[in-house]
């Protein structure tokens, strides 16, 4: 059995406080549903059965470009990130693995490390590289005129695949900060093809069951121009790079009002779709808290892939991760409210009458085509993932129980460190 971080018994506590309310409300909801000839067991099964990443940096508090405000408790190494990780699958019981970064989670045993999330009950997803923070790669990294530039960035892909391998993963997410402030700054056929050259040698260093995951963005840190700058650049580079390459979506890093997802929809018909780093924004790639600002667009979302799932899309396995920076927030908090905004959005996804969609937009009926979606996505699922944790082991209200622990006061004890206002991290 894994490890608990939090009292069970402040779990069961908050079963009985609110075990009565939440049959009622989960009997009514299945009456209501039972009307639309859905089953509310099955949805809750399948509902219990979806899983994010937690990335390591997650559960700290990100920055911005002026300033990082930390909060007492704060992990202080990778292993301390993954206690805090196993805190939000234990009450939430949606995020059973964790997306690690190097160099920053860099450990002497990358094996000592699997042992530690096995105790906690945790697995490792996709690993991270990091090519945007070193000083050599200020004019680029795998897309860098130097040659000597590229080959220290590919050589720390390749280590990144060998620390994943260690970890149990089977994945590899590269992003790249490469691009131009100026115009005229850099050639732009010259950088991609130089991508692909760098990506090339990568793909040729993994595993025969890994995937590669190509992520682009539209703008930042380069302003004028980004190498892998959207998701036709991306899907090109794949196609390029073969059957192992993927392209990840994140969800901040389109322009504002892109349709994300019939991004979605073209990545899954052409078999490349890589999975996501979910979030929410405001105005750009604002990294909030997922559900925050836009819910109706990761039911979208989630609409889209419940429909590849539904049709058994060929090579649709994505990978799920959250990727948010929690600036005024406890980390731990806004992870278990994302978690929950993504498995809500995925139960209501599952809600959709596919039958009377197809049928609706067979007949060009715009209104009621729309209208079945909104049914689903107007229907309170709450009853459904409260029930699929407390039938999985967690929390009915797991921010509720996570307060009444006293966790963050006493790992501000436990992991003293200077507080206060720090430089900014992007």
């Amino acid at each position: 059995m894994p490890e608990l971080p939090i009292d069970p018994g402040l779990v069961e506590e908050d079963h009985a406080r609110r075990g009565g309310d939440l049959e009622r409300d989960f009997a009514s909801l299945g009456e209501r549903l039972a009307r639309r000839g859905v089953a509310i067991d099955a949805i809750a099964a399948r509902a219990a059965r979806f899983g994010v990443a937690i990335p390591t940096w997650g559960v700290g508090t990100g920055g911005t470009r002026f300033a990082r405000f930390p909060i007492p408790g704060e992990p202080r190494d990778v292993f301390e990130k993954l206690e805090d990780c196993a805190v939000v699958q234990q009450l939430g019981r949606a995020t059973p693995t964790v997306s690690p970064h190097f160099p920053w989670d860099r450990v002497d045993d990358p094996r000592e490390l699997r042992r530690a999330a096995e105790a906690w009950g945790l697995g490792f997803d996709a690993v991270n590289s990091n090519t945007f923070q070193d000083p050599a790669y200020k004019f680029g990294s795998l897309t860098h005129t130097e040659k000597a530039v590229r080959e220290q960035a590919i050589a720390h892909n390749v280590e990144c695949i060998e620390i994943g391998r260690q970890l149990g993963s089977r994945a590899l997410t590269v992003w790249i900060a490469d691009g131009a402030n100026f115009p005229g700054q850099q050639h732009f056929a010259r950088a991609l093809e130089r991508y692909l050259e760098s990506l090339r040698e990568i793909v040729r260093a993994l595993p025969g069951d890994w995937r590669v995951f190509l992520e682009h963005k539209l703008y930042e840190p380069a302003l004028y121009s980004t190498v892998v700058c959207d998701w036709g650049t991306s899907y090109a580079c794949a196609q390029a790079l073969g059957p192992q390459a993927l392209c990840l979506v994140d969800l901040g890093h389109h322009a504002p009002t892109t349709n994300v997802e019939a991004i979605v929809a073209r990545l899954v018909q052409f078999g490349k779709l890589a999975g996501f780093h979910f979030n929410d924004s405001k105005y750009g790639d604002d990294d909030l808290d997922a559900g925050s600002i836009d819910p109706f667009r990761i039911f979208l979302v989630f609409h889209e892939l419940v429909d590849a799932e539904r049709r058994a899309a060929p090579g649709f396995a994505p990978a799920y991760m959250i990727d948010q920076s929690h600036n005024v927030t406890d980390p731990i908090e806004s992870l278990l409210a994302s978690a929950q905004s993504l498995q809500r959005a995925y139960a209501q996804a599952l809600l959709v009458d596919h039958d009377a969609l197809d049928a609706h937009q067979d007949a060009n009926d715009a209104l009621l085509a729309h209208r079945t979606l909104k049914e689903a996505f107007e229907t309170d699922v709450g009853p459904i993932l409260a029930m699929a944790r407390r039938r999985a082991g967690g929390a009915i209200d797991p921010i509720a129980v996570y307060r009444a622990s006293g966790w963050r006061a006493r790992k501000a004890t436990e992991r003293p460190q200077q507080l206060g206002v720090q430089a900014g991290i992007v």
